[in-house]
């Protein structure tokens, strides 16, 4: 059983609300990751909500500054954007990377911030879904390379892409969120699960039954990736731990931490309590992780560098 892949996510926002803006030491972070053995690099979205550098202009400058990680969002917010100028940008991305690529997408949390966002990029909030889900159909479309005419939301015609993506058919699509039409959605039409929030236990729930949806739909399970966007904050003195996440997670968000803990996978506490939370989640179903640190960026990617040599994967379902 192969181990699981482990990613770090670059502190764009919270280097934003300290009033950093430069990209050197974010692009210093994910050399250093990559040097450490990481297996992949992620970056947020947020226009005005949670300000933060543009995902894919900062992507660019990652792929050519590393060679050997996956480079993926954490997740893009597709909604917010045209899919014709999104596929476009992506296949780029995809060719400066060589196919490192991962696209995880979402349909934003339902907070007033979010939605004063859609309204000041002219997006109806209660059509996002849609929009996100047409909008990456229309993507893999023009990401064929061959002229498409389409008659929707956007309408095109006779449109031929160029370039087209490094990896045949686009980067894989990884879907957040754990509502029952996801489960049904990624079972039959994406690559990759990529929730914040179930338990160890919940995952596993939801991860048999988008296993039963891919087998129902004619499609290979094991073609589909596990994977889970988790908070951490190491420290041998949990008490000390806890007071950190909750301080990250009251200044992120500007909502009360217990609120936020509750909705969001997190831990707080010692090293070995770390290894053992994220095998539960391997043998839940996650093969790949992305790993959010509440600050101290250095120090956490040192303790959790080769973690994912310890952690038992479970076999692809067949």
């Amino acid at each position: 059983m192969a181990a699981p892949r482990i990613g770090y996510l670059l502190p764009t926002r919270e280097r934003v609300m300290e009033g950093r803006h430069d990209t050197g030491p974010l692009l210093a972070l994910a050399e250093r990751a990559e040097a450490l053995g990481y297996d992949s690099i992620w970056v947020g979205d947020s226009l005005l909500a949670r300000p933060r550098h543009d995902p894919m202009t900062l992507l660019a400058a990652v792929a050519a500054r590393t060679r050997r990680v996956e480079l993926g969002t954490a997740v893009l917010l597709p909604a917010l954007r045209n899919p014709v100028l999104l596929a476009h940008q992506w296949a780029t991305l995809d060719r400066l990377a060589e196919g490192r690529l991962i696209l995880g997408v979402g349909i934003a949390s339902d907070v007033p911030n979010i939605r004063d966002e859609f309204e000041a990029a002219g997006v109806p909030w209660d059509r996002r879904l849609g929009r996100m889900l047409e909008g990456l159909r229309l993507c893999r479309a023009l990401w064929s390379g061959q002229p498409v005419d389409w008659d929707g939301r956007w309408r095109v015609r006779a449109g031929t892409l160029g370039p087209t993506p490094h990896r045949p058919g686009g980067p894989p699509i990884w879907v957040a969120g754990s509502a029952e039409p996801t489960i049904e959605r990624v079972g039959r039409h994406f690559d990759g699960w990529f929730p914040n929030g179930p338990s160890p236990a919940q995952y596993a729930e939801t991860w048999r039954a988008m296993q039963a949806a891919a087998r129902t739909a004619g499609r290979d399970p094991g073609a589909i990736t596990g994977a889970a966007y988790l908070t951490l904050a190491v420290d041998e003195d949990a008490a000390r731990a806890n007071a950190r996440l909750d301080r990250f997670m009251a200044g992120y968000y500007g909502q009360r931490p217990d609120t936020i803990r509750k909705r969001q996978a997190c831990f707080a506490g010692p090293l070995a309590g770390a290894r053992d939370w994220l095998a539960a989640y391997a043998a839940a179903g996650v093969s790949h992780f992305t790993l959010r640190f509440a600050g101290d960026h250095e120090r956490h990617l040192e303790l959790l560098a080769g973690i994912g040599a310890g952690l038992a994967a479970p076999a692809p379902a067949g």
